[in-house]
């Protein structure tokens, strides 16, 4: 029957999507254990920052920038303004007597300001950074010792996310979630490489910096996975803390996770050539597992549902599969009424809410990828709240001194 074999597909792909690739990464990391030849080391970094309307946030982070635990005349700053008008270039301005350098550029997307940004930068290796992160003291030195193995040619440090009264109960999913994704990342990194890296830290080596040919495509997928194009590992550094303050509500991350997964699948497209596995090994099937597998799952999910509700009548199974994901997407309706409710810090109502959240979220970048719907300009969604950052930054340096 048509409907049931809908019914298993979806539910055998579904499987192998959360826990059959999982799976797949332990036995191939254990097997291979590719490990980091980690040597202490401070080659001369270009802290690459690209901005757009940050006045709120830009002095903390260039504060944070300027204390870290790594040589000073072996750290240049560059702060990349993507034609910011709210007083952001101003403020970086008046650290140039501190070695900041500003590049003001007109408003063209924010591939364009790295672009710019790295045709400028002197240093050895560059390191990429989200203008609202806040970066441990030892973070860079973390970074640069994995350089030391010459097979490394790319470097993703560990972002984690602030606890904050401010934000509804979604992030909370986005940092269960998070939790996975390095979790899955020490895994792929004993494989060989991980799938790409994170805007909020990571690094490369300067001569393996290209460039994408296209600004509709997310920048640290695009530049990341360059590395692996080019023969090079790209491997995940736990110890390089990158601290972040996750989107305050709901729709604010629900509309970044669909301009991020748009681009991102742009990005894909961009590096197709990374799917062969003839020729990139296990690598491609990290790579279509994790960033193309994972972006059609809202679509098994809905194939699930519909054909196990026309299958509840045929007997007890399908009526529970039937019953038992209704009652999942109630709880994740619930987790949405009470996502600013003392209710909806229970895991029983926040993650279904973002894992629904999430899905809807790539099912809507698939349709608008189809669509031909192209998003180039960049708006920031997560901006940390001066006294929060002021908070970390003196708890990270008294901590360190």
């Amino acid at each position: 029957m048509i409907i049931e074999s809908i019914f298993w597909l979806s539910f055998a792909t579904l499987i192998y999507a959360y826990a059959g690739f999982s799976l797949l990464v332990i036995i191939i990391g254990r097997w291979r254990q590719r490990r980091v030849r980690q040597a202490p080391m401070t080659p001369r970094m270009s802290l690459i920052i690209p901005v757009w309307n940050e006045a709120n946030t830009i002095a903390s982070r260039l504060d944070n920038a300027l204390s870290l635990d790594y040589p000073a005349e072996a750290l240049e700053i560059i702060v990349a303004s993507d034609g910011a008008d709210d007083g952001t270039e101003a403020i970086v301005a008046s650290y140039a007597d501190r070695g900041v350098r500003l590049l003001s550029l007109p408003r063209r997307g924010k591939i364009y300001a790295l672009k710019a940004a790295a045709a400028r930068a002197t240093g050895e290796i560059f390191v990429f950074s989200d203008a609202n992160s806040i970066y441990a003291p030892a973070a860079l030195r973390m970074l640069a010792r994995n350089f030391a193995d010459p097979e490394v040619g790319g470097v993703c440090g560990n972002q984690i996310y602030l606890k904050t009264k401010s934000a509804d109960h979604c992030s909370k999913g986005e940092t269960l979630y998070w939790s996975y994704d390095k979790w899955l990342k020490r895994l792929e990194s004993l494989t060989g490489s991980i799938v790409s890296a994170h805007g909020a830290i990571y690094a490369i080596r300067r001569e393996l910096y290209r460039p994408p040919t296209s600004a509709a495509v997310t920048d640290d997928f695009a530049i990341s996975t360059a590395v692996v194009e080019q023969g090079y590992r790209l491997v995940f550094e736990s110890e390089a803390v990158a601290y972040e303050e996750p989107a305050p509500a709901a729709n604010r991350e629900f509309a970044r996770k669909v301009r991020i997964m748009n681009r991102g699948l742009r990005g894909v497209m961009l590096r197709k050539a990374l799917l062969n596995p003839w020729r990139h090994g296990f690598y491609a099937v990290e790579l279509f597992s994790h960033k193309v597998l994972r972006r059609l799952v809202p679509f098994f999910l809905l194939s699930l549902y519909v054909s196990s509700v026309i299958l509840s009548s045929n007997g007890r199974f399908y009526f529970t599969a039937a019953l038992g994901q209704t009652f999942f997407y109630a709880l994740a309706g619930a987790g949405y009424l009470l996502r600013r409710h003392r209710l909806g810090r229970l895991k029983g109502f926040y993650l279904p809410f973002f894992y629904c959240l999430a899905n809807a979220a790539a099912l809507l970048a698939v349709v608008k990828l189809i669509g031909g719907r192209r998003i180039e300009l960049w708006q920031p969604q997560r901006q940390m709240l001066p006294n929060v950052r002021h908070k970390m930054t003196q708890s990270l340096r008294s901590n360190f001194s």
